[in-house]
């Protein structure tokens, strides 16, 4: 049997007090109540109620104020304020601040019950998503990192295989892949979650700045060193430290982040002695760090060094059966940020999504629904409201049109690659398109042997890595 609702009453007068108290404990409610801001907040603390029946107009402060304090404490706490007619105005100031509903006072029975009761589904549902996103994110995510696809849960795997360990790491991946939040993931399953995680925006500063940012410097390193300063290897000692882009660092800086890694040390900026660094370092690149080491532009032991573990994360393009998953995820997420009640997303505006080829990644999605709830009207997401680009790159191809003097079983095939094709070979779009089950369409590869040309190129690629030189 579920607990009953916990309802706190805050009202400066006794009668309404008893009045509400015994209305709603009648109706199975838990009660309790308070006369003053001061005595309500401590009651909060106690016990986090589910729902607050809040006077605006009380002896110690004001109803906005515990207002803002009870949601600064629980967000999906469910406040419902209760307001003579004289202060309708506080009322709505209040509803902008977060308040559910509000109860003009002299009130009718019913209307309390009923509006306790909507409160009641509110934060019924609140919870029920709080409870689902939770279920999701174990079985389908890994802290902020969200995908179900076979390339995610293989990502997902690698973190928590290499996060206790104390090597060095190598993130791979386009541009908005969330090479950070794997970094993060890393470090949080490590035992150095405790300590501090530190991000080096490598590529965004000249080598001088960089290296005295990383190793800090002595009094007179340099004009303007007018005192000593600690390096992000001291600030981050006992933790983790991330360089995001790392292909951007300099031959000579390189040198000394080898060091680093090999001794454990290093030396500040303008002096001769050195400073211990018990740091795992995590770096990401987008781009092919071994075809700059044959070219010279990256140390090859310092790369061998770094990538004792590599992590690559696939870009979105190539896993699109997450794009509904990160929807939903993003979905809640701007909802709850801006205050929005968008509750889905149109079939229509999902295929322009699911077709888009995201050069931006999981980035450029979030910033695509970040905006389609800002600008929403309704309570659904549909085409328009989504980013210009996206409904250009995802308007219709030219339509498959039947070649004259060919079987049923060639015009079949040729349908079946030229949407392979136009989905960059994705098979759940593609059997979405053809009206096909996924294993229909399988099957219908397999007769028609319709080979997945990217998984040829892959193949190719590692087989010509693994060759020997």
């Amino acid at each position: 049997m579920s607990q009953p609702l916990r309802v706190l009453i805050v009202d400066d007068e006794e009668i309404i007090r008893d009045v509400l108290e015994t209305l709603l404990e009648r109706e199975g409610y838990d009660v309790t109540s308070a006369e003053t801001g001061t005595e309500a907040l401590k009651a909060f603390e106690a016990d986090p109620h589910d729902l607050v029946l809040l006077d605006l107009m009380l002896p110690d402060r004001s109803g906005l104020e515990v207002l803002r304090e009870v949601r600064r404490r629980d967000p999906d706490a469910v406040v419902v304020i209760v307001t003579a007619y004289s202060s309708i105005e506080g009322a709505i100031d209040a509803m902008r601040e977060g308040a559910f509903h509000y109860i003009p006072k002299p009130f009718q029975n019913q209307e309390v019950l009923l509006t306790v009761e909507k409160g009641a589904e509110r934060r019924k549902l609140t919870e029920e998503n709080r409870r689902l996103k939770q279920e999701l994110s174990r079985q389908y995510g890994l802290g902020r990192i969200v995908g179900k696809s076979e390339t995610m849960r293989k990502v997902f795997d690698l973190v928590r295989l290499a996060g206790p360990s104390k090597s060095t790491i190598l993130v791979e991946g386009e541009s908005g892949t969330g090479k950070e939040l794997v970094a993060r993931a890393i470090h949080t399953h490590s035992p150095r979650a405790g300590a501090p995680f530190v991000t080096v925006n490598s590529g965004s500063m000249p080598t001088d700045l960089l290296e005295s940012n990383l190793f800090g410097h002595v009094r007179g390193a340099f004009t303007g060193a007018i005192a000593n300063k600690k390096g992000l290897f001291e600030v981050a000692d006992g933790g983790s430290i991330f360089f995001d882009e790392i292909g951007t660092v300099s031959l000579e800086t390189q040198a000394k982040l080898l060091r680093v890694i090999q001794e454990k040390e290093f030396m500040r900026v303008g002096s001769v002695d050195t400073q211990k660094a018990d740091v795992r370092i995590i770096a990401a690149t987008n781009v092919d760090l071994k075809k700059m080491v044959g070219e010279g532009r990256f140390r090859d032991d310092l790369y061998y060094r770094l990538c004792v573990i590599t992590i690559a994360i696939p870009p979105l393009r190539e896993r699109s059966e997450d794009i509904p998953l990160l929807c939903n995820h993003f979905l809640s997420k701007f909802n709850q940020r801006y205050q929005k009640n968008v509750k889905a997303i149109s079939p229509a505006a999902y295929h322009l999504l699911i077709r888009n080829r995201w050069p931006g990644n999981v980035r450029e999605l979030e910033n695509a629904i970040e905006r389609a709830v800002l600008v929403c009207k309704t309570g659904e997401i549909t085409p328009n409201d989504l980013p210009e680009t996206i409904r250009e790159e995802g308007s219709p191809a030219q339509d498959f049109t039947v070649p004259p003097h060919r079987t049923l079983a060639e015009i079949e095939k040729m349908a079946i690659i030229q949407t392979l094709q136009r989905t960059n070979w994705n098979k759940q779009e593609a059997a979405q398109i053809l009206g096909l089950y996924r294993p229909t369409l399988y099957s219908k590869m397999k007769k028609h042997d319709i080979k997945d040309q990217r998984a040829a190129q892959r193949a190719a690629a590692a087989s010509s890595t693994s060759a020997p030189s």
